[in-house]
């Protein structure tokens, strides 16, 4: 059985800072809700050669709340565990510090790590859609990694439920309405029900937290889900929507090119501009049902 210790709690998700508003160019003092970032270090534990190895990945800014999720969806999405039960255990380590009293270090325990290629994840983290990297490349790794196949037809989903997406996110958003500064990321069927919804700072953050909580819960239906986010859609994103084999994804903003490129290579369906009266479909056009 898991043994997770990483029930870091944050009740507020949010810290009420001073302000000075202009209205009509009239100045006036408020408390402004502001999400709260924080650092947060992952650390994997392994064994190898009979000695037990503890090895930082990466620091992320997050928010924090699901730490455990982000840790497990992105090792997920990076290939390094295919099944929940290669992790043993996640715990949170180190001081409690700052402000907030967090301890901002969590460390995931693997059960077998003679196979494992950190290689691979560590050069992930530094290829990403603003670096120069040749995106062939990328997608070619992309075809050595990902086990799965998409399912080319499924999910369908009706072109009105689409422009409801928006409305939706908004409503199950507990932190955007109150300080606007805040992504989301949702897995959703095919009738639009919310099935789990993250919120975080960073957009592939809060993905990464519903993958992970989908991965961990045994709640992924690919055939009949699909992935919705509030912000723009990146290479990254539709690189974390192919490696949980979800043939959908549903952006409020513009694609990247190398978004789109992937998104084709792989037969997924790409949607962005999402508003209350119109969307964009950038391939995969065969799953949207029109009304009659």
């Amino acid at each position: 059985m898991l043994n997770i210790l990483a029930s870091n709690i944050i009740w507020s998700m949010n810290l009420k800072y001073q302000s000075i508003k202009y209205k009509q160019n009239k100045p006036s003092s408020t408390d402004e809700l502001i999400s709260i970032e924080e650092p947060l270090e992952m650390i994997i534990r392994y064994k190898k050669n009979n000695d037990w190895i503890d090895d930082s990945i990466s620091i992320t800014m997050r928010t924090p709340k699901n730490d455990e999720d982000l840790i497990i969806g992105l090792l997920f999405c990076e290939g390094i565990v295919n099944n929940f039960s290669e992790i043993k255990k996640i715990e949170l380590l180190g001081h409690e510090s700052g402000k907030f009293k967090l301890k901002n270090k969590i460390r995931v325990t693997l059960d077998n790590g003679e196979n494992l290629d950190l290689k691979h994840l560590r050069r992930n983290f530094l290829t990403n859609s603003s670096c120069g990297v040749c995106g062939k490349a990328s997608m070619d790794s992309l075809e050595i990694i990902c086990k799965t196949k998409i399912n080319k037809n499924n999910p369908k989903i009706m072109s009105s439920l689409i422009t409801k997406i928006p409305s939706f996110l908004k409503q199950n958003q507990s932190e955007f309405s109150k300080t606007g500064g805040i992504h989301a990321s949702a897995l959703l069927d095919q009738n639009g029900k919310i099935l789990i919804i993250r919120e975080d700072v960073g957009r592939h953050n809060a993905l990464d937290k519903v993958i992970g909580h989908s991965f961990k819960n045994s709640i992924f239906d690919t055939n009949n889900q699909f992935i919705a986010c509030s912000g723009r859609l990146s290479f990254e994103l539709v690189q974390k929507t192919l490696m949980a084999n979800i043939g959908l994804l549903i952006g409020m903003g513009a694609p990247t090119s190398l978004a789109i490129d992937l998104a084709k290579r792989f037969d997924i369906s790409l949607i962005g501009f999402v508003k209350s009266d119109t969307f964009n479909i950038y391939c995969g056009e065969n799953r949207i049902l029109k009304e009659n």
